[in-house]
């Protein structure tokens, strides 16, 4: 009987932590025989938010463990406790399969243990990661990294999407399919978590591009360029583009291409406008145009999204726009 070892230390996430606790701690011998055996690792008495746990190993046990799984953690500004670093670097070097769920990340980096390989966290802290770990390349447009015996997943629900993950590696598609009809989850979810990140609209202040930006909102169906926008806040080209770099962190282009995307999706999600007319409503011309720039950006194409996402059209909407 394989067995799971959830790390646990006082500032971990309590959501990641439950998910993984319900996929592995629960008794599922009745779907397939033999399922985990599950262990609680950490240090005496543990506080995870308003939450206290009784962990019935300690963390030396987590070197006993097949596989070791790290919850989020909680403040990324801060570095991971000493022993709990030590503890998952030693259960990797003994033979352990080792996966972060969201944050959890910093915990294994810290352990070096994603130096040289390719992974993940929420994307809101994909930036910090790849700053504090430079030899580890951050990917944040994913749910989940595979790297065999080391594996990272993305923010709060990806952790659902890597635990099933290895639950199939284990036991197969069809009782991992199984347990995420059992949570009531899908098993597999299409795109990476590029499709759950806001584009921000910088807020109102004085800056040269106050007027400017509500101007271009307001005509993203027309097919503005570069010189346009420069025209319009009458300064050349080059100093738009500084002024877009410092106000925005982006591009004027990259910037106008992020917001037809933010407005496709907002029409895909308010709306039963077809594809045809979001991709005239945003400037991208086409049908076809729109299909290729918004899975290019999302990850999944205007149609799973909408499928994902689709909310019931706001008061006054029409239908069929």
């Amino acid at each position: 009987m394989p067995t799971v070892a959830l790390a646990v230390t006082d500032g971990m996430l309590h959501l990641e932590l439950s998910l993984a606790t319900e996929v592995f701690g629960a008794d599922l011998t009745h779907i397939v025989e033999p399922w985990y055996r599950f262990r609680l690792c950490g240090p005496d008495t543990v506080r995870v938010g308003r939450f206290r746990l009784a962990p019935d190993h300690g963390l030396d046990d987590l070197a006993r463990a097949d596989t070791v799984i790290v919850p989020g953690w909680a403040d990324t500004g801060q570095d991971p406790p000493a022993d709990l670093v030590d503890a998952v670097r030693a259960a990797h070097e003994a033979g352990a399969r080792v996966a972060s769920l969201c944050t959890g990340a910093f915990v294994l980096a810290a352990a070096g243990l994603l130096d040289g390989k390719r992974a993940t966290t929420h994307w809101a802290h994909t930036r910090e990661l790849a700053r504090r770990h430079p030899k580890v390349t951050v990917d944040p447009d994913v749910l989940y990294v595979d790297n065999g015996s080391v594996l990272t997943s993305a923010g709060k629900a990806a952790a659902m999407d890597l635990c099933l993950h290895l639950v199939r590696l284990d036991h197969g598609a069809s009782i991992a399919n199984t347990i995420a009809r059992r949570l009531v989850v899908p098993p597999h979810r299409e795109g990476g978590q590029a499709q759950f990140i806001a584009t921000p609209v910088p807020a109102p202040g004085n800056h040269p591009l106050t007027d400017l930006i509500p101007w271009v909102l307001e005509r993203l169906d027309e097919p503005l360029t570069v010189e346009d926008l420069a025209r319009r806040a009458r300064m050349s080209s080059r100093h738009l583009g500084r002024h877009f770099k410092r106000v925005t962190g982006t591009t004027p282009l990259r910037w106008l291409h992020s917001q037809r995307i933010r407005r496709a999706q907002e029409l895909l999600e308010t709306t039963d406008r077809t594809v045809d007319s979001i991709a005239a409503a945003t400037g991208m011309g086409t049908a076809t145009t729109l299909r290729r720039h918004f899975a290019r950006t999302v990850g999944v194409a205007p149609d799973t999204y909408r499928r994902t996402f689709r909310s019931r059209p706001h008061p006054g909407t029409r239908r069929g726009r």
